[in-house]
Order: structure tokens, then C-alpha cells, then sequence
């Protein structure tokens, strides 16, 4: 299948590359920097020369693919209203080619909100961060199209030797400071290392017929104390109250500051995907 890649240098986006390529898949990224075409080539995928912010002179790419994966954002003020004329375009201009790609949305997490001793499926109610409410709006105007076969995929925090969401941690081993904890150690974070999520995209992408919400974890809910004293050592940790944290680093603190627990079982079932990282311990993370 010939599949656009949004995002595809991306933490996500470079993983469901390689996999789809793998998999025997021809992919095209949106490149923005010559530095982003030369990684893309290095992969195997094809570079496409554009930028997110002005989708209208290659979205009419949609009429030779059969699928579209979503996994770019700007993590800007204007992520929101560039998500929507990004899809704006696509939607026009599949529904000028007459085509029905295949499309895999990226949602989050962070869109179940604060679940606590709760774990969220696909049929809990939605309670989004507010910066990221946009993704609700977007992805269901994907869903509600015709113009598509739609699903929106809900990652874990996502991690892999580089870091993802583990790189503060990692970034404060090597340096032999202590870990900094914000809001509170028994918070729980839901974990995917990023080659298993890859998967879960490709076999999502390859079957036209399930549509709707999945989230995917490979593990429902780790506290956030564990994965910290993992990473830790000698080096020790200190909790940052949730007010100073969102004073220090702003609104990106609020998302790793929720307790959640998240399951993926209708994903499992729907599609076989087993992740192979089960434990963020043995998955082959260096802690510095």
C-alpha cells in the first residue's frame, strides 16, 4: 500500500515508518527541512516537500495513496487550528479524487483526563486537557466523513531508548542529578514502547473495517515514583509541588501530572496486537 506519513521524523512517526516500511509498505513523508528529506530517504520512504501550515499545494496526494497515518503536530499555540486546516485540505481533496483512503488519527492519553483507580477503555466518557480539546473536534470530523475509512488511535506515553517520555529522567541520570517528580509519585502513567505503537498503526492501517477509538498500552498503569527510582541510582529524587511545576515548565507539565490507567484490550482483540514490551525495565532502556 502506498501510505502518507505525517510526522514521519517524528518520535512516532519515525517508528511507523520503518514498520510499515517493513512491512512492504511504500511511504511518503512530509518534509519540511532538507535535513528531515535526507533522514526519510535514509529510512526508504520518499520525501514530499511541505509544511504542515500549508497543506493546499501537496494534499492532493491523497488521490495516489491508500492510506494516511496522522502523527504531526506543532505542539504550538496553533497546533489546534493547524491539525484542522491540514485535515481540511485532505478531506477536499479526497473528496474530489473520489477515492476512500484509509486514515489513522492520533488522539492521546491525555484525552481521558484523570482516571485514577479507574481504567479507561474506549467507552469512557472523554475529559481533555484543555490545549489538547481539538483533537475531540478533529477526530471526529475525520470519523463522521465519508471521504475515509477512520480510526483514532489513543497512545500511552510513549518511550523508547532515546527517551520519548522517560528523556527528563534520562537526561537528569546522566548528568548524576537527582529525578525530579512533579505532582506526586503514586501518579500512574500508561506506557507503549514506540515500535509496539508503530504496530498497532500498521495493523490498524490494514484493516479498512475497524473504525472508531483504540487506545493503545502496553502497560495499563505504572507509578510514576517506580519509573523515576528505575532511572534514579544513587542520584536520589525530589517531588516538585504540581503548582510550581506548571509555574516552571508551563502547560506541558499538566499531561504527565495526571493519574491515569488506560487498557488496550479492545486493540488486542480487534487486530492480534501483542506488544513485545511488556516492562519499560527489560525493554532494553539504558537509565543513563
Amino acid at each position: 500500500m502506498k501510505v502518507l506519513v505525517l510526522g514521519a521524523t517524528g518520535l512516532i512517526g519515525t517508528a511507523v515508518t520503518k514498520e510499515l516500511l517493513q512491512a512492504g509498505h511504500k511511504v511518503t513523508g512530509i518534509c519540511r527541512s532538507e535535513r528531515s528529506a535526507i533522514q526519510l530517504e535514509g529510512l526508504g520512504a520518499t520525501p514530499l516537500p511541505g509544511d504542515l501550515r500549508d497543506p493546499g499545494p501537496w494534499a492532493d496526494i491523497v488521490a495516489d495513496v491508500g492510506g494516511i497515518i496522522q502523527t504531526a503536530t506543532t505542539f504550538e499555540e496553533d497546533m489546534g487550528p493547524v491539525d484542522r486546516r491540514v485535515l481540511a485540505a485532505l478531506l477536499q481533496a479526497a473528496e474530489t479524487a473520489g477515492s476512500r483512503p484509509r486514515f489513522i488519527y492520533t488522539g492521546g492519553c491525555w484525552l481521558y483526563g484523570e482516571t485514577g483507580n479507574e481504567i479507561a477503555t474506549e467507552d469512557s466518557a472523554f475529559n481533555p486537557l484543555p490545549a489538547f480539546a481539538w483533537m475531540l473536534e478533529n477526530g471526529a470530523r475525520l470519523a463522521a466523513s465519508p471521504a475515509f475509512s477512520t480510526a483514532i488511535i489513543h497512545p500511552a506515553m510513549v518511550y523508547d531508548g532515546e527517551g520519548g517520555a522517560f528523556a527528563r529522567f534520562m537526561a537528569n541520570a546522566r548528568k548524576n542529578d537527582p529525578i525530579e517528580i512533579w505532582g506526586d509519585a503514586g501518579i500512574r502513567w500508561p506506557l507503549v514502547h514506540r515500535d509496539d505503537l508503530a504496530r498497532a498503526y500498521r495493523l490498524l492501517l490494514e484493516r479498512p473495517d475497524l473504525t472508531g477509538h483504540f487506545n493503545a498500552s502496553a502497560q495499563t498503569g505504572e507509578k510514576v515514583g517506580v519509573i523515576a527510582a528505575w532511572f534514579a541510582g544513587t542520584s536520589g529524587l525530589v517531588v516538585t509541588s504540581a503548582e510550581r511545576a506548571v509555574a516552571v515548565y508551563g502547560g506541558q507539565a499538566e499531561g504527565p501530572m495526571l493519574d491515569q490507567q488506560m487498557s488496550s484490550e479492545k486493540l488486542r482483540n480487534a487486530c492480534d496486537w501483542v506488544p513485545r514490551h511488556i516492562d519499560f525495565r527489560v525493554s532494553g532502556i539504558p537509565r543513563t
